[in-house]
Formats: C-alpha cells, sequence, structure tokens
C-alpha cells in the first residue's frame, strides 16, 4: 500500500473533512497517511511529521486547495520524483485539475500503481550581486522582478548572454509553460500547453507598447540585470517568496535538471481544464 502525504489549505473546512475522509479510506485498506504537525492534530488515521521531512516519508503527495497549495507542496518535494495528486477545493486552478468527485476512484488506481503522470519544467532561479551568488532555487510557475508601488523599473535584459532589450515596465515575468496561466497570462502572454518544452519572457505593463512577450526553447537562459540607479525592487518567486534586489544585481534563470510529476485522472485533457477554468464557450456542432 501507498505511503501518501497530505498537504491541506486548513482555512477551508471542506478541504480538512476531505483530508480526514482520505485518511480513512487508507486507515481501512491497511494504508499510511503523513501530514505535518498542525493538520494531524485536526483529523484522525493521520502520523504527524514535520513539514520539511513529509516528502522523507511518502510515495505519493495529495494537496487539497488551490494552486497556491499546490506551488507550496511543489517547492516542498523539491525536485524529488514523487507524484503530485492537486484536488481543486477553490474557484479556480490550473494546477489542481482534480474534482472532488474524482478523488477516491483516482488514490484507488493509484494504491494499485494504475495511473499516469505528466511531467512539468521547473526553472532554476540564482540571485547574484557582484558576481557573487546570494541564493538559488526552483519554481514551477514563474519568477517576476518589479517594482514596488506600481514603479517602472528598467531591466536589462540577455537570452544566451546576447542583449535582447532594457525593459522599461513595472516588472518582467519569466516563466514555464505550466505558468503561462498564471501571472503571465495577465500580462497578455500566451497560453502554452504544460508539457512543451520552452520558457515565456513577459514584460508587465510596458512603457513601449511593442515590447510582447516573446517564447524561448528551454535550453536557453535569461540574465536580467537591474539597471543602476533602481530601488525598491522584488524578486518573487512562484508568488510566494520575495527577496529585495539591488542596482547592479543579476537574476539568473534556466531550467532545472529536476522536474514535478502531477497525477493525470485519464479522460480529461488539458483542454477540458481550460475550458472549465476560464469560462471558454462550449458549442455544439450540428450537421
Amino acid at each position: 500500500m501507498k505511503r501518501f502525504g497530505l498537504i491541506v489549505k486548513v482555512s477551508n473546512p471542506e478541504a480538512i473533512k476531505l483530508a480526514g475522509r482520505i485518511a480513512e479510506w487508507a486507515a481501512e485498506r491497511g494504508g499510511k497517511v503523513f501530514t505535518d504537525e498542525g493538520l494531524a492534530l485536526m483529523i484522525e488515521n493521520v502520523q504527524a511529521a514535520k513539514i520539511k521531512d513529509l516528502p522523507d516519508n511518502i510515495d505519493v503527495m495529495i494537496v487539497l486547495g488551490g494552486d497556491g497549495t499546490m506551488l507550496h507542496a511543489a517547492r516542498l518535494i523539491a525536485g524529488r520524483k514523487i507524484p503530485i495528486l492537486g484536488v481543486n477545493m477553490g474557484s479556480l486552478g490550473f494546477l489542481t485539475a482534480i474534482t472532488v468527485k474524482e478523488v477516491f476512484p483516482l488514490i484507488e488506481r493509484i494504491a494499485k500503481d494504475d495511473y499516469i503522470i505528466e511531467e512539468r519544467m521547473l526553472l532554476s532561479v540564482e540571485h547574484t550581486r557582484a558576481g557573487e551568488s546570494l541564493f538559488a532555487q526552483k519554481v514551477l510557475n514563474d519568477a517576476v522582478i518589479k517594482g514596488e508601488s506600481a514603479r517602472l523599473v528598467r531591466l536589462e535584459t540577455r537570452i544566451n548572454k546576447e542583449y535582447v532589450n532594457t525593459y522599461r515596465a513595472d516588472g518582467l515575468i519569466v516563466a514555464t509553460p505550466t505558468g503561462s496561466t498564471a501571472y503571465s497570462l495577465s500580462a497578455n502572454g500566451p497560453i502554452l500547453y504544460p508539457t512543451i518544452h520552452s520558457i515565456i519572457v513577459a514584460p508587465i505593463c510596458p512603457f513601449n507598447l511593442t515590447n510582447r512577450p516573446v517564447v524561448i526553447p528551454d535550453w536557453m537562459t535569461v540574465d536580467v540585470t537591474v539597471s543602476p540607479e533602481q530601488e525598491w525592487v522584488d524578486l518573487i518567486l512562484d508568488g510566494q517568496v520575495h527577496y529585495e534586489l539591488k542596482s547592479g544585481d543579476v537574476v539568473k534563470i534556466k531550467r532545472a535538471e529536476e522536474s514535478v510529476y502531477l497525477v493525470k485522472y485519464e479522460g480529461k485533457s488539458y483542454f477540458d481544464i481550460l475550458r472549465e477554468r476560464l469560462m471558454w464557450e462550449v458549442k455544439t456542432v450540428r450537421d
């Protein structure tokens, strides 16, 4: 029997209730469910673990919440080949594509090793200052460099060390295909099929309206330098982790060697999800 991990949006009572049902289901079949110490106080039939140690104890991660909860789980797994089953407990979610009614048939199949996973690329983001690396992290959706208080910033951008442009904009988004339906979409970026091997570079509200998003192959690197005399600039990773940048700092972005693996519900296509989430019109074709 699989060892399941649970990451739950605890502000959602329905998510907590479903977590309890999943734990009961696993216990009845001799399985184990691990979760963080906080959630373990709210539901039965689980084993508590420190949140950072959770991936070391599990075979499959079940996420109950929205895309923010999913991004948190992906960062926690940190490139390990642990499949993630994302269950949509909110109003909008491209990563948490499974509905509540689909959960138990799917985890029944997971327990029998009869399921499909989909690989999603990660980006490796490195922050350097005066040639010294300050940190490196991986993101599933995007790395965003933007000014505070809606100030325009100047960001010198090179792709494969070739100068592209010095964007004068509210900021710049470098996104994966998975992140194409996140912040990049609001910045007029394209929707990419999530398994395409590519990277989006999209300016946010550029001063020059001819500055449009571009899509590059995933083997290319993107270097963004904060131009001189720029202040109050932030680097935001997957919308959850923030770092302050200074004039002259460089953010180096490339495809990571690791990936994230999402459990798919057989019979549901990516276009089904797009229609549901973006409320595209459904027409009946008649002869």
